[in-house]
């Protein structure tokens, strides 16, 4: 494994247990005691964890990575959550994507797709990444909403952003999240995102929680809403059976993405 793929392994350890010791990231990555706390000192630096005396840990209960980080996670997990939020697309309609690698992913399977010519599709979001991301392609139409950048995750917020979606209906969206709490509340590392994501989702006939399984049972800084506002969660097959039956008592339809 070489440099950069450790870096990226050992942020998302950090990310789904909030603390790691030397000693385990040794075992699990076979790079030399030395080496891996001189990966430790060099994530430190960065500001992506904080060190301690044998290991590092998270910063806090609102640790974020930047986007540019959290893209390398999970790619098989995300893909497969895109392929099946995806397939519940009819084409014609009008989509909401909140920011966050896991709606981006989602963005390019929808980009992907093949029978999208006569009808089109039209994407409404507050992420200028997937903005750019379709905006080459013909049959999408983006609406980008206003606002302010958060560098961290490339996503617009503030008042502008809910001036816009206030006035408009969409069929269907999809909202990251950073945790899903036991007891079934999603939540996000921001205030100002959590607002932006609560409202695109109350201005949707349908609202879906996109989130691979790491973020269930977690519970982060600002709350975005339960199972009154979503109707669904889609995840991948690493979620507890045991989690899966307790977030459907809570009434949501958990959607398994193999």
């Amino acid at each position: 494994m070489n440099r950069a793929a450790r870096l990226n392994a050992i942020l998302e350890v950090l990310g789904e247990q909030g603390e790691v010791s030397v000693e385990e990231l040794v075992e699990r990555f076979g790079a030399s005691a030395a080496t891996t706390r001189r990966d430790l000192d060099s994530l430190a630096e960065r500001r992506l964890l904080t060190r301690t005396h044998g290991g590092a840990v998270a910063q806090s209960v609102a640790y974020e990575l930047p986007i540019r980080y959290k893209s390398h996670l999970r790619t098989d997990e995300k893909e497969r959550i895109a392929a099946a939020a995806s397939a519940l697309v009819a084409p014609g309609s009008v989509v909401g994507l909140s920011g966050g690698t896991t709606t981006t992913a989602i963005a390019a399977a929808l980009a992907a797709r093949d029978d999208l010519a006569d009808h089109g599709l039209t994407v409404v979001t507050n992420a200028v990444n997937i903005g750019a991301q379709l905006a080459m392609r013909p049959e999408i139409k983006v609406v980008v909403t206003g606002g302010v950048i958060r560098s961290r995750s490339y996503e617009l917020v503030g008042p502008f952003v809910a001036q816009l979606l206030e006035g408009l209906w969409l069929d269907i969206s999809f909202i990251g999240i950073n945790g899903l709490s036991p007891a079934g509340v999603a939540t996000t590392h921001d205030e100002a995102e959590a607002d932006v994501n609560r409202i695109m989702a109350e201005r949707s006939r349908r609202a879906a929680i996109v989130a691979d399984s790491s973020k269930i049972g977690v519970e982060t800084f600002a709350a975005v809403g339960d199972s009154e506002l979503f109707s669904t969660i889609i995840t991948d097959a690493g979620a507890p059976e045991s989690a899966r039956a307790e977030l459907e008592a809570l009434g949501y339809e958990v959607r398994i993405a193999d």
